[in-house]
């Protein structure tokens, strides 16, 4: 397996994460999947192994951010140097408040997985990638961390703080060839347990609420971390203006 490249999802849910697993390894990539929940783990693997594709399976909290430069270092040892990184978790319940809502103790609970996390992932990755010149690592966020929204604070304000860093970090590796890039997405992703928890017990998704496929998602991530032209990519397109 070490002869191939890699690409491992952190956050690997069976939305994005499955459609990212697809689409580069139809490319020739190796999948390492990493997600907190075991067993929901393995079934997706066990997936995407029926369907060809070469995946390895890493459970681990990723709020555990001590334990984040061993498991970088587990998927490589075990899988191979890691070409493409994508931090994906899924969204956990209470992560969106109003801002008159939000106060230190809930940003305790939430910086974790939403800053510190990729921060110190993007740390040793590019600390890693960067002695080879090669590789990509891309954060996966909301729309309102990128356009703040009322009511809809929490998560966004932390996602904005890590879009800060990966800016700063795409601008330092500018001239190498490590790349840092973003996407926000501004939909539900269809097929993602989001969505299915949103329609659980025969409730319906409000028909205003745009939805999105992951492949589209899948997609732009690939052009990103293939054509390194921008440093972001906002789905579905909005208007600059």
């Amino acid at each position: 397996m070490v002869d191939r490249k890699t690409i491992a999802i952190f956050g690997a849910g069976i939305g994005l994460g499955a459609s990212l697993a697809r689409h580069y390894g139809k490319q020739g990539y190796q999948v390492a999947l990493v997600a907190r929940h075991e067993g929901a783990l393995h079934e997706l693997a066990g997936k995407l192994k029926d369907e060809g594709l070469e995946v390895a399976t890493f459970p681990a909290d990723l709020t555990d951010l001590e334990g984040l430069p061993g498991l970088v270092d587990a998927i490589e040892t075990q899988v191979g140097a890691i070409d493409v990184a994508v931090y994906s978790p899924v969204p956990s319940e209470g992560g969106f408040v109003p801002a008159n809502q939000f106060d230190a103790a809930a940003v305790q609970d939430l910086v974790p997985i939403y800053t510190l996390a990729p921060i110190e992932l993007a740390h040793r990755l590019t600390m890693i990638m960067k002695k080879r010149d090669a590789g990509a690592i891309v954060v996966v966020g909301g729309l309102a961390a990128v356009r703040p929204i009322p009511g809809v604070s929490g998560a966004p304000a932390l996602m904005a703080a890590t879009r800060n860093y990966i800016h700063a970090l795409h601008g330092e590796l500018a001239q190498s060839g490590v790349f840092a890039g973003a996407v926000y997405i501004g939909a539900m992703i269809e097929g993602s347990t989001g969505m299915k928890v949103a329609t659980s017990g025969g409730r319906t998704i409000d028909p205003r609420l745009p939805t999105i496929s992951p492949d589209a998602i899948a997609e732009a991530i690939w052009r990103l971390t293939t054509e390194r032209t921008q440093v972001e990519a906002i789905l579905p397109a909005i208007s600059q203006s």
